[in-house]
């Protein structure tokens, strides 16, 4: 399934430098907080949705949120303690979705601006907004209001810039 977003001339220059800076982005990620020259509250970000239902694998979900969806890995983003997914999908160039999942199963997801189209922005969390609603969509018999606790892996591809959702000189997600 082909995704497609609308890309002004300048949205493609902004995503051509961010193509270049996902080779190298986790190691600065990593150097810059270790040096002190940002910081991160490690601890889960608001936005709770609900729980992985009972029976499902995150697996499964990952591939009911891609194929369906259009959701994919979304590496760039800050890590939270006992997180095991962090995938995105994009609304257009400017916003995004962004989901997380955590080794206990739980799920928190928001919306707000991609780092691409507003790195500062997004950095000190403004627009971030509430989207359960949304979410609960996208997730349909994957998410439980009821806590049900999972016992979930890292992905293995979690911080692996190939992996990562982007988009093409069309517009179109890949």
């Amino acid at each position: 399934m082909c995704y497609h977003i609308s890309m002004t001339f300048f949205d493609k220059i902004k995503y051509r430098i961010w193509h270049f800076v996902y080779k190298f982005f986790p190691a600065t990620q990593k150097a810059l907080l270790r040096w002190g020259i940002v910081h991160h509250d490690n601890g889960r970000q608001r936005y709770h949705i609900g729980w992985l239902s009972p029976g499902r694998t995150l697996e499964e979900l990952k591939k009911h949120l891609h194929n369906k969806w259009g959701f994919g890995n979304h590496f760039v983003a800050w890590t939270d303690k006992d997180q095991v997914l962090s995938w995105r999908k994009f609304a257009d160039f400017e916003d995004q979705y962004h989901l997380r999942v955590f080794s206990d199963g739980e799920i928190r997801g928001h919306y707000e601006f991609t780092p691409e189209a507003h790195p500062i922005e997004h950095m000190e969390e403004r627009g971030e907004r509430e989207a359960k609603v949304d979410f609960q969509k996208f997730l349909g018999g994957f998410v439980t209001e009821e806590k049900y606790i999972s016992h979930l892996v890292m992905d293995p591809n979690a911080y692996n810039p190939d992996s990562e959702i982007s988009v093409d000189e069309k517009g179109s997600l890949i």
